[in-house]
């Protein structure tokens, strides 16, 4: 797993199941694969030792660790146990 890029919350965020990452504005929010498919406007990622989805237009980028973009189709999904 590549680590693309870092950002930070621009809102609180609450996800509707566990596949999704829970933020607090202004925490870093660290972004490792961007969705392809029917849900483009989700990229997947980890807050502090949690990880899961997030909606895109909450994060501000503010720094880029890679040039290469991983994309995942949206059939690739996290499993809530």
């Amino acid at each position: 797993t590549v680590l693309m890029c870092r950002g930070k919350a621009m809102q609180d965020f609450k996800g509707p199941d566990c596949r999704f990452v829970n933020f607090k504005k202004g925490e870093a929010v660290y972004v490792y694969y961007k969705l392809v498919g029917e849900s483009t406007e989700l990229w997947a990622g980890s807050v502090g030792s949690d990880f899961g989805y997030f909606p895109k237009d909450l994060l501000e980028i503010n720094h880029n660790y890679s040039n290469e973009e991983l994309e995942l189709p949206t059939d690739v999904s996290l499993i809530c146990y």
